[in-house]
């Protein structure tokens, strides 16, 4: 397929990984870059030294286009940056700030940027920082969820009426039929989380894939909005969250109780109960690991399937 994502990333397919803190490792991003897609390394979970691994260890395993992903909460955000220019990555998504504290820095370089966000508001202000592209997540997603809890069916199309940027969808997408809703809706692209955490390559640990598979409609649940509002699995941790934002703790006291490396313990570490784990709705519908090839695969046999039943409806 051509249009405008794949013609900006260089790719042949257009489905993106997402970049996830503790999943998305150099392993994962070139299996998926290997495939046909754009894989990102996450670096939300990464110290700096790390990530230069990551960015080396992927360029090595795959000559296709990958990018990088980062949070710009991150407290050594500077450092990263410098990273990422100095490896000359070409593509990198931003998510979890202000889009114009980097995005001229990093376009200078000649590097590509993505900002993700969740209403027409920070759509607005991703534009006028001068990004490639936006990626649009509903409050069917894991990570980086909206305040608003607009869903991706609603969120798309607002996105699109508001943007000429290239147009990514994010947030309960796993399949080639929910991508083709998407396409439908106005987007270009997919980024797609979920599935691929629980795939062969993913960096989560192997008991917290397993979970993933094993997820039941109603298991997952928004929370932490008055910090970064994330979908969780309902756990220890999540019914200790839940009871506190049940007596309306303030900000302080959820960030003492999140403390300092939960998200690690869960997904990286397989603490399934003191453990925060970070998953979408959709997992409700993921029911095996696969290799990443295979789930982009996957997706992009069905999507094409569901396309032409779509063109044979009679009208």
């Amino acid at each position: 397929m051509k249009n405008r994502i794949t013609e900006l990333f260089g790719i042949r397919l257009p489905i993106v990984q997402a970049g996830m803190i503790w999943c998305s490792g150099w392993r994962l991003a070139s299996a998926v870059s290997n495939a046909g897609g754009l894989g990102l390394i996450g670096a939300g979970s990464m110290y700096p030294d790390v990530l230069r691994q990551h960015i080396r260890k992927c360029k090595a395993a795959t000559s296709l286009p990958f990018g990088v992903n980062v949070p710009l909460l991150y407290p050594n955000i500077e450092d990263h940056m410098q990273i990422i220019v100095e490896e000359k990555v070409p593509i990198v998504f931003t998510s979890a700030g202000n889009p114009g504290t980097w995005t001229p820095l990093l376009k200078e370089k000649g590097i590509k940027v993505v900002h993700v966000i969740a209403n027409r508001k920070f759509a607005k202000k991703a534009a006028e920082s001068g990004v490639d592209a936006i990626v649009a997540e509903g409050f069917e997603a894991g990570g980086h969820n909206g305040r608003e809890e607009t869903t991706t069916l609603c969120l798309i199309p607002l996105i699109r009426d508001c943007t000429d940027l290239p147009l990514i969808a994010a947030g309960g997408i796993g399949d080639g039929r929910s991508m083709l809703a998407c396409f439908a809706l106005g987007a270009e692209a997919v980024q797609v989380g979920s599935r691929f955490v629980a795939s062969a390559e993913s960096s989560a640990h192997e008991l917290f894939k397993q979970t993933v598979i094993q997820t039941q409609e109603g298991d997952t649940q928004l929370s932490l909005k008055k910090l970064t509002p994330v979908r969780l699995v309902k756990n220890k941790f999540y019914r200790e969250v839940e009871a506190a934002e049940a007596r309306c703790a303030d900000e302080i006291e959820l960030k003492n109780l999140l403390g300092r490396g939960r998200a690690k313990k869960g997904m990286f570490e397989g603490d399934l109960e003191e453990g925060e784990l970070e998953i979408g709705q959709v997992a409700y519908g993921i029911r095996d690991i696969l290799p990443a090839g295979d789930i982009v695969q996957q997706m992009w046999t069905e999507f094409r399937k569901e396309q032409q039943q779509i063109a044979n409806l009679e009208l």
